[in-house]
């Protein structure tokens, strides 16, 4: 019999993108999986660690498919469904493409959930993907021990228009569009220890969509998009580094953050994702000397539904981002730079 007043949070051992699995144990798992092969079609795969997959059906045309999903991160139904729906659909917009249609995935402790509590969370979802303007069009569902929702998504764009994480260029300048500290107010939430009015913030957060990276795919003089999610700031700058073959520097004091993210970091509100994610990559990773043990946790964050990482021409990056904030993204700012050199990081 399930129990109406059971908490969500309380039955996953893990929430939002702070479940993926840390950046070394991925890179282990795949190590001995053949590379896509020698589909001329295919002009993303696997080898860079791109946000999704992309199909080049003709001169003109681009098929974009990617899939997410994960357990609640807060225990609202119809929030854990639109974060989680937002969450998928950033990365067709992190490639430059428009989503068409998505599948749902969902798998749920049918013993211990009510159906009207499932259904809040498949609402959740659908109101995103009406928000973005297609159907949730179909899916698949399983009795799961702990609670798993998210989406398989497909989208178009122009060939000439995608662009990977592996796009900046030597000079670019590098545009946050989201505040961090995600995995830090959700850790705050299992322990009921977030702030008045943190809640509504992250999920404003969490829950706008990162269409913006359709359109700036169309301006020639951004060269890389990646959204930043679960392995935190550091780990999606990295990746956007070593495919890039470039060092990513990034300027501490510009780094946007969500208002109370520090305070609860200093307060030891820290995810276990944040420390297996700087295990996987730290050794790649130069900080400030004598930055506190918490500043650097709050760099490895795992972020939920978090902002795009935008590499652009260092010339145009004020005009990008002033469209960037135009377009509904008030925590864009200008936070570092690509430079010549071995493919890291640097915080500065």
């Amino acid at each position: 019999m399930s129990d109406p007043t059971i908490r969500l949070t309380e039955l996953a051992h893990g929430g939002g993108c702070g479940c993926k699995l840390a950046p070394a144990v991925l890179r282990e798992l795949l190590s001995e999986q053949p590379m896509a092969g020698p589909f001329r079609q295919l002009l993303v795969g696997t080898e860079t660690s791109d946000d999704a997959a992309v199909w080049q059906v003709n001169e003109d045309l681009a098929v974009i498919a990617t899939t997410d999903f994960f357990m609640p991160m807060v225990d609202n139904p119809e929030d854990f469904g639109r974060i989680a729906a937002t969450n998928a659909l950033s990365d067709i917009y992190a490639m430059g493409g428009q989503p068409i249609m998505a599948l749902a995935i969902l798998g749920m402790p049918i013993n211990k959930l009510e159906p009207a509590v499932i259904r809040r969370i498949l609402a959740g979802g659908a109101s995103v993907c009406a928000e973005a303007g297609i159907p949730v069009a179909g899916g698949h569902s399983i009795d799961a021990p702990e609670p798993i929702y998210g989406l398989a998504v497909m989208g178009l764009c122009h060939p000439a228009q995608v662009r990977r994480n592996a796009g900046a260029q030597p000079g670019d300048a590098l545009i946050l569009t989201k505040g961090l500290g995600v995995g830090i107010y959700s850790a705050a939430i299992k322990k009921g220890a977030l702030p008045d009015g943190a809640y509504a913030e992250m999920l404003a957060s969490t829950t706008l969509l990162n269409r913006v990276g359709a359109e700036l795919a169309k301006d020639p003089a951004v060269h890389g998009i990646t959204d930043v999610t679960g392995f935190g700031i550091l780990g999606h700058a990295l990746e956007m580094a070593q495919g890039s073959g470039l060092c990513l520097t990034l300027r501490l004091d510009d780094l946007p953050w969500l208002s109370h993210a520090a305070a609860l970091a200093e307060r030891g509100f820290i995810t276990g994702a944040s420390d297996r994610n700087w295990a996987s990559y730290g050794d790649r990773i130069a900080l400030p000397a004598g930055l506190p043990d918490w500043r650097r946790r709050l760099l490895a964050d795992p972020q939920t539904s978090g902002g795009l990482l935008v590499a652009c021409a260092e010339t145009e990056a004020a005009r990008i981002l002033s469209g960037i904030r135009e377009a509904g993204y008030p925590a864009a700012r200008i936070v570092g730079r690509a430079e010549p050199g071995e493919a890291r990081v640097a915080v500065a």
